[in-house]
């Protein structure tokens, strides 16, 4: 029996340092909590297990608030990427996002550089197998050599390590991702302690070797020429992007899986977790969309310094032998060399309904969880747990009010409110069909939603703050000087009109107005009346973009208002539920489980209906009267 020893004494102790994991020990950090950050193996902080990326529809918008709220992940993608590319160019500005490819072995090594340099920040190598709890109260954790550490808080972002399990066809072994050491103890001791857990199921595809790829085959995909950036601190582009390519599978791909059906362990029965609907694997599109004749695949570059080569859209769990078959049935990869197997891996996760919206654990206090732990899928939810679960944790040590984002405020309240409110039943990926206020909710003005919550809570630094405010000022007095600026119907204003293919004007009009008309762009409006100071492009855009879609923006603000009438009206903590007559069964049953902390949230929980917040009104409303 290892011999038990005082391993010291933290503010916070985060356990994982995943991208939830060195998101949460930083924020705590930089908020001055003497911080430790405990990973099972300091080569895996901030490893990308799976596609070789970050951003993307929905995420990229996740990015670039965890930014604004003075987190790391833009920062250091905009560090490390070969590829930038902004999607969704040819939509509305509420679903532009951008896409990073990473130098996976760069993005690892500058993350963990962060981490070592950050002051209040202790990183150390250490498998934690138990929570110390005396009455319901966190107070630390032990590791698997013996190591006592105290905290005040302590933050779990253990990933897919929970009672890890990797699927290769008929071949299955306890492992984390990437043939990392799993973490087994812990699974158990979470659930001794009373929580909910379920088995997940996320996968992986093969990787190949770039010099044994026909290219000719395939379709390129290069990087935006002038590309935009995650942080809205970078200013200067990596050089030489490097392109990503295109290809589909063929008949033949489909008849391989086909044929050996029967050997992939999702339908042979050998997995038991729950996979994410929206990344199934080779397999399961062959067979769930059987009408389709093929299914795009890219091929993606690990990084400047290797050949591999991430074969995005073919993960599979089929046998080894399988893979290659199919991998040599795709255009371009008929001579392809394997270089790592594409795997399927299982592990633990807690039941997300039993946190509050702090990220803060229900059953036990001062323990808070985030990331894949939490239900969800991809480095960027798990990231944006993270920093808000870092946050309230450094919050709880301090003795401050905690810090929670509503669903109108930012993308990584959709993510959390949807986990605490409704659970989920499955891996969860964040879209940005989620967010019902998604005009308001874009990727080009997170930093002017976010950035001050950031700066109140110490995250954002004094100089970047002065900066936002500059940036601010520019754009309300440039809509300011829009909308006060008025050209008549002269001869210049008509040819101006006439050359855009825009109607002419009979009397004077404001700027603004014409900048509305779909036609013209603020380009355009600034030839016909330039400002006092040429303005950042950064500010050019908000300015075209809030004038454009001023009347829809005020719409969804109006909403937003009427939603803050029912978050206000509180629910107090020790109501019983099951004693409200009126209410539905079902609906007794999901309100006692969530618990839910004003009106707004308890009408987004699954199986309560309007009858039922109806109900619960008139109750609350008697129940202050009485008391009063």
């Amino acid at each position: 029996m290892v011999k038990p020893y005082d391993g010291g004494s933290y503010d916070v102790i985060v356990v994982g340092a995943g991208h939830a994991g060195s998101e949460s020990a930083l924020a705590a950090a930089r908020m001055g909590c003497n911080t430790l950050l405990l990973s099972i193996n300091l080569d895996s902080v901030a490893f990308m297990p799976c596609n070789p990326s970050i951003g993307g529809p929905a995420k990229g918008h996740v990015v670039r608030e965890i930014d604004a709220l003075g987190g790391e992940m833009a920062k250091n993608i905009d560090k490390t990427y070969v590829q930038l590319r902004m999607l969704n160019t040819g939509k509305g500005p509420a679903v532009h996002a951008l896409r990073a490819q990473a130098d996976k072995f760069l993005y690892q090594h500058k993350m963990k550089e962060t981490i070592e340099n950050t002051p209040n920040l202790t990183l150390r190598q250490g498998l934690v197998e138990e929570l110390i709890v005396n009455n319901g109260v966190c107070e630390g954790v032990v590791t698997k050599t013996g190591a006592r550490y105290y905290s005040k808080s302590v933050v779990l972002t253990t990933g897919t390590y929970l009672r890890g399990k990797i699927i290769i066809g008929e071949l299955q072994y306890e492992s984390g991702p990437n043939n990392m050491q799993p973490s087994v103890t812990l699974s158990h001791n979470l659930k001794d302690l009373g929580f909910e857990m379920v088995r997940f199921k996320t996968g992986t595809p093969p990787r190949v070797n770039k010099l044994t790829v026909d290219f000719d085959q395939m379709e390129i995909q290069p990087g935006d020429e002038d590309p935009q950036f995650f942080s809205f601190e970078t200013k200067v582009p990596v050089p030489n992007q490097i392109p990503c390519w295109l290809t589909y599978t063929s008949p033949e791909t489909h008849e391989i899986i086909t044929q050996n059906i029967h050997r992939a362990p999702m339908f042979s029965g050998l997995i038991e977790g729950v996979g994410a609907r929206y990344c199934p694997s080779i397999e399961d599109k062959v067979v769930r969309f059987n009408d389709k004749p093929r299914h795009q695949i890219f091929l993606e570059p690990e990084g400047r310094d290797t050949l591999e080569m991430y074969v995005q859209g073919l993960s599979t769990s089929m046998p080894e032998d399988v893979q290659l078959d199919i991998l040599h049935s795709v255009p371009g990869l008929q001579e392809a060399k394997m270089m790592r197997t594409g795997y399927a891996i299982e592990y633990d996760v807690i039941v997300p309904s039993q946190l509050w919206p702090t990220l803060e654990t229900k059953k036990v206090e001062n323990l808070f969880t985030a990331g894949q732990l939490n239900g969800t899928s991809g480095y960027e939810e798990a990231a944006a747990q993270g920093i808000i679960a870092g946050i309230n944790a450094a919050l709880k040590v301090q003795g401050k009010e905690p810090f929670v984002l509503d669903r109108s405020e930012a993308y990584i309240g959709v993510l959390i409110d949807d986990l605490v409110t409704k659970g989920t039943m499955e891996p969860y990926r964040l879209l940005t069909s989620r967010a019902e206020y998604r005009l308001l909710l874009r990727h080009d003005n997170a930093d002017l939603r976010l950035t001050e919550k950031g700066h109140q809570i110490g995250l954002i630094t004094e100089e970047r703050y002065q900066r936002f405010l500059e940036k601010k000022r520019l754009i309300e007095g440039e809509l300011e000087r829009l909308t006060a600026t008025k050209v008549k119907p002269d001869e210049r204003t008509l040819n101006f009109l006439q050359e855009l293919g825009s109607a002419e004007i009979d009397n004077a009009i404001e700027l603004a107005a014409l900048l509305r008309r779909p036609e013209v762009k603020y380009k355009d409006i600034i030839r016909l009346s330039p400002p006092e100071e040429a303005l950042p492009t950064e500010v050019e855009e908000q300015v075209e973009i809030q004038i454009k879609y001023e009347g829809y923006i005020r719409k969804q603000l109006q909403d937003v208002e009427r939603m803050k009438k029912m978050e206000k009206k509180k629910i107090p903590p020790y109501i019983d539920f099951n004693e409200i007559q009126g209410i539905a069964k079902e609906a007794r049953e999901n309100l006692s489980k969530i618990h839910p902390l004003n009106i707004g949230q308890a009408a987004r929980i699954p199986g309560v209906t309007p009858s039922d917040i109806s109900v619960l009104l008139v109750y609350l409303e008697h129940r202050n009267k009485v008391s009063s």
